[in-house]
C-alpha cells in the first residue's frame, strides 16, 4: 500500500460532564476543532475530498454529524460528509475508513476524527410511559381519555438514562464497569493497584499539560466564554483520596470506582489524512503515517482486553515485540482494563489459549505506556478517544524522538482496535 499520511491534527479541550447538558453539541465541538485545524492549512475546505466523523451518541438534530460538520466548515455541498459508529473506537474507525478510501484512490485528502458530547446524552421515557402515551393519544372519546388517565402511574415518569443503557452490553447484560470488574478478578488486580494506576494517570497528565496544549484548540461558547484546558485532571490525586471512594458496579466486593475509571466527558479530535499525491500537490509537511491497523473480537464480558487481541496481530505481522515500539497508547477506559491487558500479555495460558501464541508475549516497559496519562485523567468522550490517542501518540513520538508506536482501544461489545503509526521526521 502506498503511504497514507497524517498531515496535522487538533482536538478540543475535554470538558467534564457536570450533571447537566454542556455548552456544546457534538457538531459544535467538531466544528470548532476542525475550523482551527483547517485555518492553518494551505488548501481551502472545498479541496477536501470527504469528511468522516466518528460519533457514538449524536444529537437527535445532528444524526449525520459528519455531514453537518462538512457543511458548517464550508466544504461545500459536493463534499460528502458521513458518520461512523464503532462505540469507543468510532474516531479510530473514521481514520481507518479514510485510510481505506485513500488506498483505493477514491479520496486524496480527508478530514477524519471523532466527537461526543456525553453530557447531552438523552433522558428517555420508560416503556411503560410510552405505552401509556400511545393509549392516551389513541383514545378518541372523553370516556376513553378518562379510562386512560385512571391507568396512569407516577412511576411511569421515572426517566431512563440513555447513557447508562448505551454503556450496558445487551448480549451479556453487563455494564462496561462490570466487565472491568471481571478483569480485576481474572488477573487478581487489587484495589490498591487500580488506584495507584489512576494516580499515575492524573500526575502524568498534569505534568504534560504544557506539551499537550499544543494539540488543543480552545472552545468559545455562545456568550464568549473560553474553554482552553482539559477539565478532568486532578494534580492533587492520591492513593489516600481514591481509597475513600466506594465501588460503583459491585458495591460489596468490587474494586472499580469513579476514581479509577475514565470520566464522562465532551470533546472532539480531528485529523487530516493525505495521499502521497496530495502531500506533493499542497507541499504538506506530514507528522506521521498510518502503517497498519487491526480490528478484533472477543468475549463481550471481557471487552477491556480488546487492545491485546487487536495489537498482537500487528506485532506479529511486523515481527515486533512489545518493547520494540517507542511508545504505546492504550485508552484508559478503566485502570483494571489497562492493567488487565498488560497482565494478559504476561500470562502464558492466556497467550496460548486466546491468542494462539507459544507462550507469553512479555512484560511491557511502563515508561513507554501512556506517558502523558490518559482517559482516567482527561476523560473519554467515546466517539473522540480513538482519534485522540492516535494524534497524541504522534506528538509523543516527535517529542521523544521515537519512530513507531501503537494506539489501541477497547470497545464495548467485545471488540478491540489498534493502529501502528510511524513518525515522519521533519
Amino acid at each position: 500500500m502506498n503511504p497514507i499520511y497524517i498531515v496535522d491534527g487538533l482536538r478540543s479541550p475535554f470538558l467534564k460532564a457536570r450533571g447537566a447538558p454542556g455548552p456544546f453539541s457534538p457538531a459544535d465541538l467538531a466544528v470548532q476543532a476542525g475550523r482551527a485545524l483547517l485555518l492553518r492549512q494551505p488548501f481551502a475546505p472545498t479541496d477536501i475530498d470527504e469528511v468522516i466523523l466518528g460519533c457514538a451518541a449524536p444529537s437527535p438534530d445532528e444524526v449525520n454529524t459528519g455531514r453537518v460538520l462538512a457543511l458548517r466548515l464550508g466544504c461545500g455541498d459536493k463534499v460528502p460528509g458521513w458518520t461512523v459508529m464503532r462505540n469507543c473506537a468510532s474516531g479510530m474507525q473514521a481514520l481507518d475508513s479514510a485510510v481505506a478510501n485513500i488506498a483505493l484512490g477514491r479520496s486524496q485528502l480527508v478530514l477524519a476524527g471523532g466527537v461526543d458530547a456525553l453530557s447531552r446524552a438523552p433522558l428517555l421515557f420508560s416503556d411503560a410511559m410510552v405505552r401509556w402515551l400511545a393509549g392516551w393519544y389513541g383514545a378518541k372519546s372523553g370516556g376513553a381519555k378518562l379510562a386512560s388517565l385512571k391507568r396512569f402511574r407516577l412511576a411511569n415518569l421515572a426517566p431512563v438514562i440513555g447513557l447508562l443503557k448505551g454503556l450496558t452490553d445487551p448480549v451479556v447484560g453487563l455494564s462496561m464497569g462490570q466487565t472491568a470488574e471481571n478483569l480485576a478478578w481474572r488477573f487478581g488486580l487489587t484495589r490498591r493497584q487500580l488506584d495507584e494506576y489512576a494516580v499515575r494517570s492524573h500526575r502524568r497528565a498534569a505534568a504534560a499539560k504544557a506539551e499537550v496544549a499544543k494539540e488543543i484548540a480552545p472552545l468559545v461558547d455562545r456568550v464568549g466564554k473560553i474553554y482552553a484546558d482539559d477539565e478532568g485532571i486532578r494534580a492533587d490525586s492520591s492513593g489516600e483520596k481514591l481509597a475513600t471512594l466506594k465501588p460503583v458496579f459491585d458495591k460489596r466486593d468490587g474494586n472499580i470506582t469513579a476514581g479509577n475509571s475514565s470520566q464522562i466527558t465532551d470533546g472532539a479530535a480531528m485529523l487530516l489524512l493525505a495521499s502521497e499525491a496530495a502531500v506533493a500537490k499542497w507541499n504538506l509537511k506530514p507528522i506521521g503515517r498510518i502503517v497498519d491497523s487491526q480490528w478484533a473480537g472477543l468475549d463481550p464480558a471481557e471487552m477491556g482486553l480488546g487492545p491485546v487481541h487487536a495489537s498482537t496481530p500487528i506485532l506479529q505481522r511486523h515481527g515486533l515485540g512489545l518493547n520494540d515500539l517507542d511508545a504505546w497508547e492504550i485508552n484508559e477506559a478503566f485502570a483494571a482494563q489497562v492493567l488487565g491487558c498488560l497482565a494478559a500479555w504476561e500470562d502464558a495460558d492466556y497467550c496460548r489459549n486466546e491468542l494462539g501464541l507459544d507462550g507469553p508475549l512479555g512484560k511491557m516497559d511502563m515508561e513507554k505506556l501512556n506517558v502523558d496519562g490518559g482517559a482516567i485523567a482527561l476523560g473519554h468522550p467515546v466517539g473522540a478517544s480513538g482519534a485522540r490517542i492516535v494524534l497524541h501518540l504522534l506528538h509523543v513520538l516527535e517529542r521523544k524522538g521515537g519512530r513507531r508506536g501503537i494506539a489501541s482501544i477497547c470497545i464495548g461489545g467485545g471488540l478491540g482496535g489498534a493502529m501502528l503509526v510511524e513518525r515522519v521526521a521533519a
